[in-house]
């Protein structure tokens, strides 16, 4: 009698915390958000997530608040999502550096499978620049130099493993360069250092746009399949003779397990917060533009860039040792 008694209080818990997990997806949210963004303070994405955070807190009624977890190249707001409740209320930045963070680093999660993708925002546009002083005026003063002085051209980057990094070290193996790399927690911080002469030149997103147009920074190529409207004299790596682009969309993520009726919620009310004029106009800051996948297109979208980051990890010979 006893033993029944317990099978049928352990029923009726099951049955009762599905519905406890969808009473609580239909409230949703009646707190604020929090969005982690995985670069600090001051940079593109900060001032463009925060933007975007605004307007889809005013569409939810609660405040999306931003909190900048840099470092790490891109990646702790996805490891952050890993131990945060499956409610909603802890959503990420998902940059292409979490695709690429298990086959250079061990760990115990899986960037497709253990993450609720929600919907992918936007885009990075890519370039290289140099003081507007610097005695490398072009592209080919750049390999000149780098050439007859071996490992003495500096350029920082956001972050080891970053797009930029890597894609400044697929250039290098194309050319046969030995470049010194500095990498940094973010545009921010990698600006302050360029401009204060610490390093040579600076691989970023177009973050670096506010300075070149204040005419600190000179632009040498940009890495798009097509020349950027905001920089029309420089050149992308494909008319320099390299087979290379690089575009890198992020979105955001949700912890796994997240009720699908939330993740729908927070889809709808960040596509439209992309639809308003003052996220375009943070964006155009940069020369980005919305970049909207949905919540399956993002997930499929995750699945193939994982498998396309391995290759690329493989091939600069960066992967851990198995």
């Amino acid at each position: 009698m006893q033993r029944r008694r317990k099978i049928i209080q352990w029923g009726a818990a099951a049955v009762a915390a599905p519905a406890s997990l969808l009473a609580r997806a239909q409230s949703f949210p009646n707190r604020p958000i929090k969005l982690v963004i995985a670069f600090p303070a001051g940079g593109p994405t900060d001032i463009t997530m925060r933007s975007l955070a605004d307007s889809a807190g005013k569409i939810l009624g609660q405040p999306v608040i931003v909190e900048n977890k840099p470092g790490a190249g891109g990646t702790l707001p996805a490891q952050q999502l890993q131990s945060a409740a499956p409610d909603g209320y802890t959503v990420a930045q998902i940059p292409l550096g979490v695709f690429r963070l298990p086959y250079t680093t061990k760990i115990n999660w899986d960037p497709v499978k253990d993450i609720s993708y929600v919907l992918n925002v936007t885009g990075y546009a890519f370039g290289l620049v140099v003081p507007a002083d610097s005695q490398l005026k072009s592209w080919t003063h750049f390999v000149a130099w780098a050439k007859a002085n071996p490992g003495k051209l500096s350029y920082g980057s956001t972050g080891t493993m970053t797009s930029p990094h890597l894609t400044m070290e697929l250039i290098a193996q194309q050319l046969g360069l030995e470049l010194l790399h500095v990498p940094y927690k973010g545009s921010a911080d990698l600006m302050q250092s360029i401009l204060g002469g610490q390093i040579m030149a600076a691989a970023d997103s177009t973050g670096f746009a506010p300075q070149v147009e204040a005419g600190k920074l000179r632009v040498l190529n940009t890495w798009g399949a097509e020349r950027l409207a905001k920089f029309p004299d420089a050149p992308t790596l494909k008319e320099l003779g390299l087979n290379l682009v690089q575009n890198s969309p992020f979105g955001i993520g949700a912890p796994k397990g997240t009720p699908d009726a939330v993740v729908k919620r927070l889809h709808d009310a960040f596509k439209k917060a992309m639809e308003q004029e003052s996220y375009r106009t943070a964006l155009a800051r940069y020369d980005m533009v919305p970049m909207y996948m949905s919540t399956s297109a993002y997930q499929k979208f995750a699945q193939e860039t994982f498998a396309r980051e391995k290759a690329l990890v493989e091939k600069l010979g960066l992967a851990k040792p198995s």
